[in-house]
């Protein structure tokens, strides 16, 4: 069985994260930080669905002064579960919030770097060094006020809002955003403030879950044993979130990668924790079958869905897939088998992660799925679902949406389906939908388009990092969207074939 990566332990309130802990599942509110009422309300429900940890958006220094007052009223009412503030572009913020909070999350990409703009930057080494050297200086009041104050810290990448300094000097892909985090965690080890989770997310989960893989490789080799906290970015909702996100959180916890996770859906966010904890139990049973992880080969080009009548080379059940196609040494086409007693969502969760896992592995060359549960149309749309979750290939158009918190002001979960039903024959499109400038223009990187919140109640459309019409009420924005697909003549009434 491939052994769970050793990390320290991390002390977030009464929660440990990582060493010999559980995995801990984690959540995040949509409600407005200011709303105090309706943030403990929210913060209650999630604790009380199973998350052990509780995070909220804190855009600002009374937003993170709001935070005391929910932790306050939350203790009062006896729920103990640990809050951790999400800091972005707002260092002000973060220092009020280690006042309050068990935990800071702060985002490299805009903690003292400037916000994105896409802009090309040379840097002499020398230059470059003297960056290093002035953030060192702005970070280090931030960890001690944090070891004052007993708060731990996460260092939170996301592929889209690397900064223009990092993208200039490693790219904007995995080689940025493992530098962009080992530039903040070789702070922590020079200081010997040791409280810190590290993240790296995207909504391309090939690309995070070959990155996490990387920085795992790369803080190994430089001694730093901090845990890690995974999850997708932007995974959207209904099968394809759960998809997405089982996939790429599952094979990294198949391979003993990841101590604390977070689904990110685009529903009421209480619905994320029992996809977690089956990503979790799902895991457990297959990592019981296994003797060794899967070898890392080159990923096919295209991936077949088997038909229901399709022989496989290998035909196997639940949780033993991942060793029985290992055992069979070489890329084989597999069908996998799940029993009449698993639900529709537990099928979900265990086929992605059975499926994804050896997708990413190289290890099939073919997938079907097998249930009494599923029609052969939705085993075949399953299938479908989690193929196109590898990035091998598109069967509808890539929608990616994030989950919404207390920075979003329009309708996202509204929005997200209208989206989706007027769109998703539209294969050759990736399309996002975005609650609030944080996560868009940056954070729906490589989107055609984008439907991103501005004002209350508006949004913005982008095309690519461009925005096109801004400050659309809702009620017109999904109109506004399809008149700019179609006058850059992208527009398709049915599927293409």
């Amino acid at each position: 069985m491939p052994q769970r990566r050793r990390t320290r332990a991390v002390h977030i309130g009464a929660v440990t994260v990582g060493a010999d802990s559980p995995i801990v599942v984690q959540s995040m509110t949509t409600t407005p930080t200011l709303d105090v009422e309706a943030s403990v309300c929210q913060a209650r429900r999630l604790a009380d669905a199973g998350a052990r940890l509780v995070r909220l958006t804190a855009q600002g220094v009374s937003h993170a002064a709001s935070l005391g007052e929910i932790r306050a009223a939350l203790r009062a009412q006896g729920v103990e579960v640990p809050l951790v503030a999400d800091i972005h572009f707002n260092p002000a913020a973060a220092f009020e919030a280690a006042r309050h909070v068990e935990k800071v999350r702060i985002n490299p990409g805009n903690f003292f770097d400037p916000g994105r703009t896409f802009r090309k930057m040379d840097f002499t080494d020398e230059e470059y060094a003297a960056e290093l050297t002035e953030i060192r200086r702005k970070f280090v009041p931030f960890l001690e006020l944090c070891r004052q104050n007993g708060t731990a810290i996460r260092i939170g990448v996301n592929h889209g809002s690397l900064s223009d300094r990092i993208m200039s000097r490693y790219g904007d892909g995995a080689e940025g955003m493992v530098e962009s985090a080992l530039e903040y965690l070789r702070i922590c080890r020079d200081e010997k403030f040791g409280n810190v989770v590290v993240s790296i997310k995207a909504s391309d989960v090939p690309l995070m879950t070959a990155t996490v893989r990387r920085l795992a490789e790369a803080m190994d080799a430089e001694g730093l044993d901090y845990p890690l906290h995974l999850g997708v970015t932007e995974a959207g909702n209904a099968t394809e979130g759960r998809v997405k996100s089982a996939v790429g959180i599952g094979s990294l916890l198949v391979d003993g990668l990841g101590d604390t996770i977070r689904v990110s859906l685009s529903e009421d966010p209480c619905a994320e924790i029992p996809v977690a904890e089956a990503i979790i139990s799902h895991v457990d049973s297959a990592r019981r079958n296994m003797t060794a992880a899967a070898p890392r080969r080159a990923v096919p080009a295209t991936m077949p869905v088997l038909a229901a009548d399709a022989k496989a080379d290998v035909e196997t059940e639940g949780c033993r897939a991942i060793a029985d196609v290992l055992a069979a040494g070489r890329p084989v086409s597999v069908r996998v088998s799940y029993p009449a007693a698993m639900s529709a969502d537990d099928i979900t969760v265990a086929a992605a992660v059975d499926l994804g896992y050896l997708i990413l592995a190289g290890a099939v060359t073919a997938v079907g799925i097998s249930s009494p549960a599923l029609t052969a149309a939705e085993a075949d749309a399953l299938a479908r679902d989690i193929v196109q979750a590898t990035g091998i290939e598109r069967f509808k158009a890539e929608i990616v949406a994030c989950p919404g918190c207390g920075r979003t002001l329009f309708d996202l979960p509204a929005a997200l389906d209208a989206v989706k039903k007027a769109c998703s024959h539209l294969r050759h499109l990736k399309i996002a939908v975005m609650g609030c400038i944080v996560n868009g223009p940056g954070e729906m990187a490589g989107a055609d388009y984008g439907y991103v919140g501005a004002a209350a109640g508006n949004v913005s459309i982008y095309r690519g990092i461009e925005p096109v019409r801004r400050n659309v009420p809702q009620a017109d924005a999904l109109a506004a969207l399809i008149d700019i697909i179609k006058a850059d003549g992208q527009w398709r009434e049915t599927a293409e074939k």
